[in-house]
Parts: C-alpha cells; sequence; structure tokens
C-alpha cells in the first residue's frame, strides 16, 4: 500500500479531506500534516488524527511565514513517529518548502508531488518581490516530480508562461468525490418556488470576496424578495470588515455556516435554483483562471449556474451551453438577466444542466485509484521525463497528464 505524507497549509479546509477522501478510495495510506488556522469538525477525517505543524492566521503572511520557519527547525521531532513515505504531498507553496525538509530528514530519495489549486498574487507581480517568489518556487520545486493543479488556465497563463517550473503535470479537476454507488435518488430534479416564493442563489464554500457579497445584497435588494440569497461555507472573516454584522442586516440574505462536503451537498443545493459560481478575490488573475468547487458541485445536482463573461469558469460552460454568464458585474446587469425569470425560463436552464453527463462532475473510484497510481509511478529513482505540452486539448480531462 502506497504511503503518502500530505502537507497542508490548512488542516480545517474541507478540500484536504475530499483529498484525503480520493487518497483512501484510490488505496493509498495517508499520514496528514499542517497547520491549524481554525477549527472546523465537518472537515476531519475519520481514522486520520493529523499532525499539528503549528497555527497560522488567514490573510498574515508573515505570520504564516514565521510560523513555517519555526516548524522547520522541529520537523525531525515532529515526524520521528511516522514512517518513511513512499511518496509526499505538498499543498501550496509554503508547504514545499517542508516538504522539502522532510524529504531530507528521512534520507533517500523520496518523490515530492507539488499540488497548487490557486495561483497567489504575489506569484504574478511583475517587480522584485514577484520575481523573488518566483525564484524561490523554482528553487523548491527543483525537487517535485509532478505537479498536481485544477484548471487547464493555470498551466496555460502560469505555470508554462510565467512560473520557470519544469514538471509533469496531472489535471485533477475540483470534482465531487463520489462516495459510494449513484442512484437515481441523487438524480437532479428541477425545484421551482412555489407561487409567492422567492428565487434562491445560494453562494457555497469559500465566501472570500468582497465584491461578490455586496453585489448579491444590492441586487437582492432591488428585487425586493423576488430573490433570496443563501450562504453557506467558511468565510474568510480577515477579507470582510463584519461579515456576520453585514449579512444579519441584509433583508433577504442569510448565512447558514459550513457543511460536510460531500455529504451534504444534495441537500444544500437542492434548496435553491441557481448557484454563484463568481469570485473577484483576486479579478484578472487567479479568479479569472480557476475552475472553483461550487462549478461542479451545483451542477452535479442541478442549480444552474451563474459565471462572469470572459472567465475560465464562463468558457467551460459555454462549450456544454448551459449556465447564466454576466458581461458585467453590476447590479443592474444582474437585475437585467435574472429579474424576468419565469418558470419556463428556469426550467429550460435545469433542463439543460440536468442533461449533462455526470462524469463532468464526479470524481469517481476510477480517477481516485488513477491519481494512486500516479503516485506509485514516482517512486523509482528515476525522474520522470517532461511531456510536451498539450494545454490546448479541451475540458474534461480525467485526472490526465497536461
Amino acid at each position: 500500500m502506497l504511503h503518502v505524507l500530505y502537507f497542508v497549509h490548512d488542516l480545517a479546509d474541507p478540500a484536504v479531506r475530499r483529498r484525503v477522501l480520493t487518497l483512501q478510495m484510490g488505496g493509498a495510506r495517508v499520514t496528514l500534516a499542517g497547520f491549524r488556522r481554525d477549527q472546523n469538525e465537518l472537515a476531519a477525517v475519520q481514522g486520520i488524527m493529523p499532525i499539528e505543524l503549528g497555527r497560522t492566521h488567514d490573510g498574515r503572511f508573515g505570520q504564516r511565514m514565521s510560523a513555517i520557519a519555526k516548524s522547520l527547525f522541529r520537523l525531525g521531532a515532529t515526524l520521528a513517529s511516522v514512517d518513511r513515505p513512499d511518496v509526499i504531498i505538498a499543498r501550496n507553496l509554503e508547504m514545499l518548502a517542508v516538504a522539502n525538509r522532510a524529504a531530507s530528514q528521512f534520507g533517500g530519495n523520496i518523490p515530492i508531488a507539488y499540488e497548487c489549486l490557486d495561483i497567489h498574487r504575489l506569484l504574478l507581480r511583475k517587480d522584485a518581490a514577484g520575481k523573488t517568489i518566483r525564484a524561490v518556487e523554482r528553487y523548491l520545486g527543483a525537487n517535485a516530480r509532478l505537479l498536481l493543479t485544477s484548471s487547464p488556465a493555470f498551466v496555460e497563463h502560469y505555470f508554462r508562461r510565467l512560473s520557470g517550473l519544469e514538471l509533469p503535470i496531472m489535471l485533477l479537476e475540483n470534482k465531487v468525490l463520489a462516495l459510494g454507488e449513484d442512484s437515481e435518488g441523487d438524480m437532479p430534479r428541477s425545484r421551482a418556488p412555489e407561487a409567492g416564493k422567492p428565487w434562491k442563489i445560494g453562494w457555497f464554500g469559500a465566501l472570500r470576496c468582497r465584491k461578490s457579497l455586496a453585489l448579491l445584497s444590492e441586487f437582492s435588494r432591488r428585487m425586493e424578495g423576488r430573490f433570496e440569497i443563501v450562504l453557506r461555507g467558511r468565510p474568510a472573516r480577515s477579507e470582510f470588515d463584519d461579515f456576520d454584522g453585514f449579512v444579519s442586516n441584509e433583508p433577504h440574505m442569510t448565512f447558514h455556516g459550513p457543511y460536510r462536503n460531500p455529504e451534504e451537498l444534495a441537500q444544500i443545493y437542492n434548496e435553491v435554483q441557481f448557484s454563484w459560481a463568481i469570485d473577484f478575490f483576486e479579478e484578472g488573475q487567479n479568479s479569472n483562471w480557476l475552475l472553483p468547487n461550487r462549478l461542479y458541485e451545483g451542477c452535479l445536482y442541478g442549480a444552474v449556474p451563474i459565471a462572469m463573461s470572459g472567465t475560465e469558469t464562463a468558457r467551460f460552460l459555454a462549450t456544454r451551453k448551459i449556465g447564466l454568464p454576466l458581461k458585467t458585474a453590476t447590479a443592474d446587469h444582474l437585475a437585467e438577466v435574472m429579474g424576468g425569470m419565469t418558470e419556463q425560463d428556469y426550467l429550460d436552464l435545469f433542463a439543460a444542466v440536468a442533461a449533462q453527463d455526470r462524469s463532468n462532475w464526479i470524481t469517481d473510484r476510477s480517477e481516485c485509484l488513477a491519481l494512486v497510481q500516479r503516485l506509485s509511478s514516482l517512486t523509482p529513482a528515476t525522474r520522470p521525463s517532461i511531456l510536451p505540452e498539450a494545454v490546448s486539448q479541451p475540458h474534461g480531462n480525467k485526472g490526465g497528464l497536461l
């Protein structure tokens, strides 16, 4: 059984739980180690007691670097009881530093996979600071043998053009992990609101975008109760002046806290008709390139996605002829697109989403096995050859190499 040592920047991130479950379903044994930002019992994985490397705080880059530096000095003692892993996965750049130190302490040629699912704005700066951090990434990535990322646009716009990393790349889209066999009970069903009830737009997952919150607030107030905004997940409170106070003062917006992913997805998405698949957090950069978790989650359960034109999400939806694109990020335009929504309009939009092949949205057991098999192939001492560039292939690559 392949033993994977998985270093993560946030043990409370639900996406970490999903990756651990994916590796386990693929037949790997996982040791999880990382930093704690906050408590989130819903992100716990049964049977795994994570190794805590320290505490960090969201939005405080300097504090995070200090915490990582301290963890490196005591890493040998921290990992003393851990069996030598076959492969190390480092989630995000800062964990790549920890992975390199761990590999040297275990001795031998332990392969490292670099998992990068967001391109931080610091990596894209054109000044000396940006050049420096990209140089750090290239230095730390020199010992890696595989890059795991979630969007072809990350490869096209950053890894091939700017990063300088020369690694084989495996695309792992942010699909919903299928824990069991699909059933007819899981198939999406239309849910137009009853007469007099509001249409509901769900914004679920990592809530970090002030612009989205303000836009949805203005739109829902303008619609005077015809639309309700439902928020669920983990707010990045460092990005908001007062998230809870703001939402509590909104007449048509509610926040229901975190949820268990993937176990509670059907329940929460079946309560809304539309899914907000827009993020302006790093507008023009990472936000334009990502394919977010909520895109796959909402479509799987028949929530009609709302996307921003010109983004990778909008292009993804356009190839499938589904969803609602916004040309401009204003409440006026959102009201123009959504304000006249009828039941038949919704049913047509829903039918287009429901007709899609569910493999577009689901990571099944075969893809879990493929990931673990790919990681297993790294274990020989010989470094894999760099594959030719093939970024232009269409979406829907099932965990394949780019």
